[in-house]
């Protein structure tokens, strides 16, 4: 492994998962340029974030952010294919994204016996 660190654009939305230890992993896809010109070429990394750290910054860890990521470099192998791999150490927000947002929670339906009487008026009714 080697260490890297490089100004990169988020390519999926950061996704937060649990070891069997209940540990915290936050995982999520980067691409950086490498190369100039003819040679220029899109490199992608699949980023693991581990711990609380992980868990707070997935919100801004969102598809289209750009930030700066620290760690150490590798590779592992699946169905054939080699992919890169980031340890991630650290993480810098450049400020250009926007924070995830949660879903509202739901509210409870309101009951028929939750309006008032006078409320309700039965021609309104289709059938």
């Amino acid at each position: 492994m080697s260490n890297f660190k490089e100004l990169v654009r988020i390519g999926k939305d950061a996704v937060t998962r649990y070891t069997n230890a209940g540990k915290a992993v936050t995982g999520f896809s980067a691409a950086f340029d490498n190369g100039w010109g003819d040679r220029k070429q899109t490199i992608w990394l699949d980023c693991s974030l581990w711990g609380e750290r992980g868990e707070k910054l997935a919100q801004y860890l969102v598809k289209g952010a750009q930030v700066v990521v620290e760690g150490d470099i590798g590779t592992r192998e699946h169905d054939g294919k080699t992919y890169i791999t980031l340890d991630v150490r650290e993480v810098k927000l450049t400020g250009n994204g926007t924070p995830r947002q949660t879903a509202p929670s739901p509210q409870r339906p309101q009951r028929a016996t939750d309006a008032p009487a006078d409320d309700f008026d039965s021609d309104s009714i289709p059938f």
